[in-house]
């Protein structure tokens, strides 16, 4: 299980705002929920399951703008594939609470 972090940055936009981009993108995410976890942050989204599906629906999601009319997109990721355990992003936040709480 990894999770990868991602932001999908278009290049020329018409304006600065790029939250009709992000739901146009986890419009996408909600048709694979089947096969990965999302969450929307506000700097970026998070996305958990099986490392080659993750990267197959990185993928997909980068062609988002380019679809859209954009002629330039910067894809950003970080991956955290551990494989010593089963980690995952509620997992993650759990552990660091108990600590805080501890």
């Amino acid at each position: 299980m990894a999770i990868i972090d991602m932001t999908i940055i278009p290049l020329g936009t018409e304006t600065p705002s790029m939250s009709h981009y992000v739901a146009d993108i986890h419009k996408i995410l909600d048709n694979h929920k089947d096969r990965v976890t999302y969450q929307l942050t506000p700097m970026s989204t998070l996305i958990e399951g099986e490392l080659s599906d993750l990267l197959e629906l990185v993928k997909e999601l980068h062609e988002v703008p380019f679809d859209k009319g954009i002629q330039r997109v910067c894809t950003n990721l970080r991956i955290d594939d551990r494989r010593d355990k089963k980690h995952t992003m509620a997992g993650k936040l759990a552990s660091v609470q108990s600590k805080i709480e501890g």
